[in-house]
């Protein structure tokens, strides 16, 4: 007898192909029967009317840390999401150093905007290697999570406080090396990494891995070729990709003979010309036998960011000391008028590359308040606010954020979201030089909403705009991002294959609208929505969400290198 079998729907495998009427027989946590399956099963789903696919694929996620206080990994796994990948950009919360060391704890509150006060009490830090971290979150989760070795906490565990404003001597990058082997060898999906001046560390520092020299990273990376299954991510900055950064993402991709993914590009229809600049990237690689693929975020964000945290505002040009003061400082400093002149003109007159949108002051809204007095500023621009008090933008918004305590929320004007960007997003999808992702799931959870990328490729591309066909868009959010990670018979719908499955109505999925949750430990907010019809999901044949609630069954798999994934490797980096 089968333990699950699903009748009536329209199945789309994940290869792209034309969906087909069938039903789909699951045993013992595969799937064994597609088409006219008579036999008997403990359980069965009606799918008429509804899709069938395989469960959505989502490499680029931080839920190292919510694993602990959320077996669900929400929202995610209510999105129809059934993997994950955690431990990006280099900040995996494994290995720790021996003994209390709370730096990555901070580190991870400020760069990755996760509460200080949930990260301290919903997560145990008791452990120290790499396997006694996935060894604890065996069993616990609802859907398959594996995780990439970070860089800075290798640096951390290493080179102690010398992983910041030092380059790592021969006895240090030769003990990171064999750290990360052993990390790999323990499970951990491959190596990640950052160089971008936006990871700051909890005292504004740059965070450890950007104080390592261009050997480091090539050594590190070539630690990874030598063990089965592994993978290669790294954020490389804001702008347009510069020679220097050309050359090295190429060569680590040879040095570990692995695709390197990288986050990520943001596509609307007025910027097709730096789209295709850093896209090059890929071109330039291919030329050298390396394989590069960017991660593209499919909607336009909405970006959240205050002057408690600092993160975003310290990457502007003369502002990363103001976050290394304490906020009571950096009030008093903010009430200089000479003070804010300087910052003002710093970042406006020399903008990063990217940040454009937020230093038009006038343009940026007041999101979300924190006092009575600055209730009635909420939903107006500091354009509006400003000409209404015939002030300075920038003044206003530094007077809003005061009376809150710096806690205001602000909202950076973002481009157009219509059709003809949706277009341009669709184009970008189907581009092998990219893998939609960049979900950012289990971070930022008051600054970004971008962590239902599967509701919105198929809520918005497929069923509002039009711009990808229903096939296409399952093909890029399942067997597209599982072939790049090697993820075993997971990504399709194909007997023998895990059955990872999500089925849900094609006229109804979307994504309802982002508000705060406050369901953090301490009792922390998150920026949270709602799925649309999304109606079941099931995790190696066990179904873990029903009609938008969850079963309780936690039967998700902590997916290992080698294990779980098998090599991809790159043409020119086999020798």
């Amino acid at each position: 007898m089968l333990d699950f079998k699903i009748v009536g729907g329209t199945v789309l495998d994940g290869t792209g192909s034309k969906g087909r009427s069938a039903d789909v027989g699951i045993r013992d946590g595969r799937i064994v029967a597609i088409g006219d399956v008579s036999e008997e099963a403990q359980n069965e789903i009606d799918a008429r009317g509804k899709v069938v696919a395989p469960g959505f694929v989502d490499i680029h996620t931080h839920y190292d840390a919510q694993v602990f206080w959320d077996g669900t990994l929400s929202p995610s796994s209510y999105h129809g999401v059934t993997s994950v990948v955690g431990g990006n950009c280099g900040f995996s919360i494994a290995p720790l150093p021996a003994g209390d060391d709370p730096y990555l704890m901070r580190m991870l509150a400020r760069v990755e905007g996760m509460p200080l006060e949930s990260l301290e009490q919903g997560v145990p830090w008791d452990w120290t290697t790499f396997g006694e971290y996935l060894d604890k979150l065996e069993g616990t989760l609802a859907i398959n999570a594996g995780f990439m070795v970070g860089h800075s906490a290798i640096r951390r565990v290493v080179m102690g406080e010398r992983a910041i404003g030092h380059e790592a001597s021969d006895a240090e990058l030769d003990a990171m090396v064999e750290l990360l082997r052993t990390s790999c060898e323990e499970g951990g999906l491959g190596f990640s990494s950052t160089v971008s001046v936006g990871h700051n560390d909890a005292e504004g520092r740059p965070v450890p891995s950007r104080h390592a020299n261009r050997a480091e990273f090539v050594a590190l990376a070539r630690a990874i070729r030598d063990f089965p299954g592994t993978a290669l991510e790294l954020l490389p900055g804001v702008g347009i990709h510069d020679e220097k950064t050309r050359e090295l993402m190429a060569d680590l991709s040879l040095a570990a003979n692995r695709p390197l993914n990288w986050n990520a590009v943001f596509v609307d229809a007025q910027n097709a010309d730096i789209v295709e600049q850093n896209l090059a990237v890929t071109d330039y690689a291919r030329e050298r036998g390396a394989e590069i693929v960017a991660l593209t975020i499919p909607q336009a964000p909405t970006v959240r960011i205050n002057l408690y945290s600092g993160v975003v505002f310290d990457a502007l040009n003369g502002w990363a000391d103001l976050f290394r003061l304490p906020v009571s400082e950096r009030m008093e400093r903010l009430r200089d008028p000479a003070y804010r002149k300087q910052l003002d003109e710093s970042a406006t007159s020399d903008p990063i590359p990217g940040a454009e949108n937020l230093t038009r002051w006038d343009r940026v809204t007041v999101c979300e308040t924190f006092s009575d007095a600055n209730k009635i500023h909420e939903g107006r621009t500091l354009g509006d606010i400003a000409e209404s008090r015939g002030a300075n933008s920038f003044d206003v918004l530094c007077d809003i954020a005061l009376v809150d305590g710096l806690k205001t929320q602000f909202m950076i004007a973002v481009s157009s979201d219509g059709p003809e960007d949706w277009k341009a997003r669709a184009n970008t999808w189907s581009d092998d030089r990219t893998v939609v992702g960049a979900s950012d799931a289990g971070a930022h959870l008051d600054m970004i909403d971008t962590f239902a990328i599967s509701t919105q490729v198929l809520g918005n591309g497929v069923r509002k705009h039009g711009v990808v066909s229903l096939e296409e868009g399952v093909r890029q959010l399942t067997d597209v991002p599982a072939r790049l990670y090697g993820l075993k018979q997971r990504g399709r719908i194909e007997e023998g294959w895990h059955a990872d499955l999500v089925v849900f109505d094609p006229n109804t999925i979307g994504c309802q609208d982002v508000h705060t949750r406050f369901d953090l430990p301490a009792g922390a907010g998150r920026l949270y929505a709602e799925a649309e019809g999304i109606e079941h999901v099931l995790v190696n044949g066990v179904e873990i969400m029903r009609a938008g609630e969850e079963t309780g069954a936690r039967p998700g798999t902590i997916l290992r290198s080698g294990r779980d994934t098998e090599t991809v490797e790159v043409p020119g980096g086999s020798s």
